[in-house]
């Protein structure tokens, strides 16, 4: 399935509503796609039950809404992927890519968060975490790619990451191997992103190639990593550490905020305008290119 226009995503995770980080990398990959004449899609990453808050997604989806924020098409749940999710992982397994481990999170983190492929050998519960066995030539670990803010990325799999989790013990399949799988079915060309996701890029385009997604005629994902939005104590804005949601009725306000975040220089008399007519100056003047290549920058003090 080879991308033939531009089709960009955002993803949130129902863990809480949108903060100015979560609208910040909305908002960018909203404008690219619209900049491009391209679509723009939703997914709503909702495979952990346990970190999910009742009613988050609603409370998304409005915020979305409220901000001028429209996708295209349906939404996409992965908590309804589960047959193609167990489909790429059988795939794996038959190329004999995969191998059980059941190592603690306790002996990981002794490990200094590199996996020493400890039970490639060794004969685990079918019970236990599945791992992806990377390639014994160190050569072939070596991801390279340039994003589109951030510049040219490199990670060797091996040295920095090690045999990566997909499929965790709990039985629910991992980020890395769930987002890869949809991405491509949705025929996702540019992925917008924080910057938090930057060095899990590298296991994605790897998995990308073990699924056979693309071919050497098949035009790759273009990838951007938006900085990290962080508070005054210098932490990322998220919900663990309790970032305030996006003031409901201060739309207007808070897409120029972001807006000047960016460093896009939206005029100061924008700030009181409706939320169309600033999506549509954004839209017309956005520039990728003046994003910050910093992986943080401080969120405006009302945040």
């Amino acid at each position: 399935m080879k991308p033939s226009a531009y089709i960009g995503r955002f993803a949130p995770s129902p863990t809480g509503p949108l903060h100015f980080g979560s609208l910040v990398c909305a908002l960018a990959s909203f404008l690219d796609a619209r900049h491009h004449h391209g679509k723009w899609l939703v997914r709503i990453e909702d495979l952990d039950p346990p970190r999910e808050l009742s009613g988050a997604t609603t409370t998304i989806l409005k915020q979305l809404e409220s901000h001028g924020l429209w996708w295209d098409g349906d939404l996409l749940y992965q908590s309804q992927r589960s047959e193609a999710y167990r489909a790429a992982l059988t795939q794996l397994q038959d190329d004999g890519l995969t191998y059980t481990c059941d190592c603690n999170r306790q002996r990981i983190a002794e490990l200094g968060g590199l996996y020493d492929g400890h039970c490639r050998q060794r004969e685990v519960s079918s019970e236990s975490a599945i791992r992806l066995r990377l390639p014994d030539r160190d050569s072939d670990s070596e991801i390279t790619f340039d994003d589109l803010i951030m510049g040219p990325y490199r990670q060797n799999l091996d040295s920095d990451v090690g045999d990566f989790v997909i499929k965790r013990r709990d039985g629910l399949i991992s980020y890395q191997l769930a987002v890869t799988v949809d991405d491509y079915f949705q025929r996702v060309s540019h992925i917008i992103r924080g910057a938090d996701l930057l060095d899990s890029t590298p296991r994605q385009l790897y998995l990308q190639r073990c699924l056979g997604f693309f071919s050497a005629d098949t035009a790759p994902m273009q990838y951007a990593h938006v900085p990290l939005a962080i508070n005054a104590e210098g932490q990322k804005l998220s919900k663990q550490n309790h970032a305030p949601a996006v003031i409901s009725g201060s739309e207007s306000k808070s897409l120029w905020q972001a807006l000047k975040w960016l460093q896009q220089a939206p005029p100061s008399e924008l700030q009181s305008d409706s939320v169309e007519n600033i999506l549509n100056w954004a839209t017309a003047n956005w520039s990728i290119a003046n994003i910050p290549t910093k992986m943080a920058v401080a969120a405006p003090s009302y945040v």
